[in-house]
């Protein structure tokens, strides 16, 4: 049985530790002896198996998705596994959770594949095409530094941004520009916090000024449950995109009153559609991708003096995206 490992699980693998890739070689060859061994789950068709880090160098316990066909195996993601928990951590931290946090549901677990998989296209294409943009994304988050981060929002991270930042916290760019259309960039934790505080006093401050108005009459400058997570550059914080914890979808915030943009994206969609840019830039439309030097930068933000520098991507590189 041909076990394939596509180039964007093994740049993902990578980042994980240095131990990860062996790892995942040689889970491939226990694959190829015995193709049934991992347990449904997730969308039909595939399969996870669980690696212990333990018995690898530099290396942490792993979950591996693949799907099986007649005469092959594809991996699909390679992701941290969060180590189980015991009633003894359960009652030693019982008030460092959120009591409102919902359960996973299978749902979740679907969305932070969708995430994890367009992320991996994104880093991977960064990786091989645009190494100093590759090289300003920060690791991942720990799930202790993202549980702390759920606490001080007061909000439930939802499983995909969850996913995300477990895979990479923030984007300290090049040149003040981060690696996502626009030149926008991936928020830290430490940013989102702060910028989240922010908007939240502002609108406290705004009901206090609403609170003899009519209800239409209110102004809306932030709601609780918008989590911020892409700002228009790694230190600009003029505008930039939320996510919604309650719908799911992204939103926009904007001190020059922007709108809200032609399509309701979720951060499935979004990622989707900035590896399919990178990995087909002929088909782009909403911004068009192109390189300085080693760096990613987008058209729609073009320095005028790096004019003659940019170079367009032209074509299709040679890459995974959707039919």
């Amino acid at each position: 049985m041909d076990v394939e490992i596509p180039p964007h699980v093994r740049d993902a693998a990578a980042q994980l530790g240095a131990g990860v890739p062996y790892a995942l070689k040689v889970l491939a060859g226990r694959l190829a002896e015995d193709p049934d061994m991992g347990r449904p789950s997730g969308p039909p068709g595939t399969l996870t198996v669980s690696v212990d880090g333990e018995l690898f160098e530099d290396c942490p316990d792993l979950t591996i998705g693949y799907v099986r066909e007649p005469d092959r195996i594809e991996i699909r993601y390679v992701n941290p596994s969060t180590p189980a928990r015991t009633a003894d951590d359960t009652h030693d931290d019982i008030h460092d959770e959120p009591h409102d946090r919902p359960a996973d549901t299978a749902s979740d677990t679907i969305t932070g594949r969708e995430v994890t998989d367009a992320w991996q296209r994104v880093s991977g294409w960064l990786r091989q095409h645009a190494p100093d943009s590759h090289a300003a994304l920060r690791a991942g988050a720990s799930p202790t530094v993202l549980t702390a981060l759920e606490r001080d929002l007061g909000v439930h991270i939802p499983a995909g941004l969850r996913a995300l930042w477990l895979l990479t916290a923030g984007d300290e760019g090049v040149d003040g520009a981060g690696c996502l259309p626009g030149n926008q960039a991936l928020m830290t934790p430490e940013s989102v916090v702060a910028f989240h505080r922010q908007q939240s006093h502002a609108q406290a401050r705004q009901d206090g000024l609403d609170a003899h108005r009519p209800a239409r009459d209110r102004i809306t400058v932030w709601k609780a449950a918008w989590i911020p997570v892409i700002s228009y550059g790694v230190s600009d914080r003029t505008s930039g995109l939320y996510l919604d914890a309650a719908t799911g979808y992204l939103g926009r915030w904007s001190r020059h009153d922007e709108g809200p943009g032609d399509e309701l994206d979720t951060l499935v969609t979004y990622l989707e559609e900035v590896a399919d840019m990178l990995e087909a830039p002929a088909l782009a439309t909403r911004d068009k991708p192109g390189l300085v030097g080693a760096a990613l930068v987008w058209g729609s933000r073009l320095d005028p003096g790096l004019e003659e520098r940019w170079q367009p991507l032209t074509g299709r590189p040679h890459g995974r995206g959707r039919p």
